[in-house]
C-alpha cells in the first residue's frame, strides 16, 4: 500500500499495513468501499449508510455520522476507520483515534470528489479499480454548461437551509450551468428566509429528498412567495460523491438539459 502520511485535513496518520477491518462513518465512503470491492473488509458503518441496498445491511451499524457508539466500534476491532470532515465532527474523529488510525477525506468540489476515490483506492490496495471507476464517472458525469441561470439547492425547512459556496453540490449546480446566488455566504449551508429566497432572482429552485424529505406537498409552500420561478424535487443521492457520480451521471445531465 502506497505510504499516505497525511489525510485530507493535514493530519498526521500511520496505517503500516494493508486494512483488512474497516470501519467508515460516511455514507459515500462506504458505498465507494463496496465499488472498489472492498465487502469482505467493511466491518462497520453508519445507520445512513444505506448502499449498496441488499449489501450493505450485513455491515454492523455503529451509530450516526455525528453521533457513534465508540464502545461497539472498539469492540469491532477496527485496523482503519475512514472519516469525512463535513459529514463527520473532530471530537468523533478525536475519540477514535485513541482505537485506530483515523484518516479525514475532505471533499468540497468535483475535482475533490476525484482524489476522494483515489485515495481510497490508496488506503485498500485498490489503486486499479479506484482509477477504472475515475475513468467510469469522468465518462457519465455531464461536461461543464455555460451558466445562464439562478438556482438554489433547499436542504432542509424549517428553517429553510441551502447549499453555499464551497461545496460539491454548489459545484455541480455550476457545472450544469446554474449560477448559486447564495454561494458566497459565510455559511456553507446558510439559513435563510422566504425574503432572501425571493429577492435572490431564483430561475430554479432544487427540492432535496434528503437530509429533509420535500416532496410534492412542499412545492406550493415555495410558490406562494417565488410565483415566477420553477421549483423541481430532485434525488438527493444523486448529488453525493463517490461511486454514486456514475449513477448519477446520466441523472444530471438531465437536469441541465430538460429544465
Amino acid at each position: 500500500m502506497a505510504q499516505l502520511k497525511t489525510d485530507h485535513i493535514g493530519r498526521k496518520i500511520n496505517i503500516s499495513q494493508s486494512p483488512k477491518r474497516i470501519i467508515s462513518i460516511c455514507p459515500a465512503i462506504t458505498e465507494t468501499l463496496f465499488a472498489l470491492g472492498l465487502e469482505n473488509e467493511i466491518v462497520g458503518r453508519t445507520k445512513f449508510c444505506i448502499f449498496p441496498a441488499g449489501i450493505v445491511e450485513n455491515v454492523a451499524i455503529v451509530g450516526g455520522t455525528k453521533e457513534v457508539n465508540v464502545e461497539t466500534i472498539r469492540e469491532l476491532q477496527p485496523d482503519l476507520i475512514l472519516a469525512e470532515k463535513e459529514e463527520n465532527t473532530a471530537a468523533i474523529v478525536q475519540a477514535l483515534e485513541n482505537i485506530a488510525p483515523v484518516f479525514v477525506l475532505e471533499v468540497q468540489s468535483i475535482k475533490d470528489a476525484y482524489r476522494f476515490i483515489h485515495t481510497l483506492g490508496l488506503l485498500t490496495n485498490k489503486v486499479q479499480v479506484a482509477e477504472h471507476l475515475i475513468d467510469n464517472v469522468k465518462a457519465a458525469f455531464p461536461s461543464p454548461y455555460v451558466q445562464s441561470r439562478n438556482a438554489a439547492y433547499v436542504i432542509w425547512r424549517k428553517p429553510y437551509m441551502v447549499v453555499g459556496g464551497t461545496t460539491y453540490i454548489n459545484n455541480v449546480l455550476h457545472t450544469l450551468g446554474f449560477q448559486n446566488p447564495f454561494a458566497k455566504e459565510n455559511s456553507r449551508y446558510p439559513a435563510v428566509t422566504p425574503e432572501d429566497l425571493a429577492s435572490a432572482n431564483i430561475d430554479v429552485l432544487f427540492l432535496a429528498s434528503e437530509p429533509f424529505p420535500f416532496k410534492e406537498k412542499h412545492i406550493a409552500e415555495f410558490q406562494a412567495f417565488l410565483p415566477n420561478t420553477k421549483i423541481v424535487l430532485v434525488e438527493g443521492e444523486m448529488f453525493w460523491y463517490g461511486s454514486r457520480m456514475e449513477l448519477a451521471g446520466p441523472y444530471l445531465e438531465k437536469l441541465a438539459t430538460t429544465l
